[in-house]
């Protein structure tokens, strides 16, 4: 007698994997998308998007970059979701290129969601706290760095 066969049919191991994708995006990116494309708004209605671009111009003109580009970076590095939303609203109201998104992707991977993690991951297996502030301009600073590269290669 042989023994029955435990292979999952490759349509059930799809459709599992788009329930789980579904789930994440109506849960996590899609809300955080929404909300940046808020806030996007709120900024520009009340004139805070251009005191941030204005702000912001001298440091991100250094990677070829408006100031309002900040705004992406601040985003992402509350959510990588919400920086994304940011960065796509952005580029909807032509204050981004297609070249500013391609610099600015790695930086939002690179330190993004600190805040979200912070909480989750290192206060959980205990990193000392004092450790932490070196631990985020870690990334920061490879973030920045890859801004850099990204503006010599484009």
């Amino acid at each position: 007698m042989s023994a029955p066969n435990t292979n999952p049919v490759i349509t059930d191991v799809f459709v599992e994997g788009a329930r789980k994708g579904w789930g994440i995006a109506t849960s996590s990116t899609l809300p955080n998308v929404v909300m940046a494309f808020i806030i996007i708004k709120a900024l520009e209605i009340t004139g805070a998007l251009k005191g941030l671009g204005m702000l912001f111009a001298p440091l991100m003109g250094l990677f070829g970059l408006p100031g309002e580009a900040a705004a992406v970076l601040i985003g992402g590095w509350m959510s990588m979701g919400g920086g994304i939303g940011v960065a796509i609203g952005l580029f909807d109201k032509g204050i981004l290129t297609g070249e500013h998104l391609a610099i600015l992707a790695p930086a939002i991977y690179l330190m993004g969601s600190q805040v979200q993690y912070l909480g989750r991951i290192l206060g959980v297996i205990g990193t000392r706290a004092t450790r932490i502030p070196l631990m985020i301009a870690i990334s920061v600073i490879n973030a920045f760095l890859a801004m850099l590269l990204m503006r010599i290669i484009l």
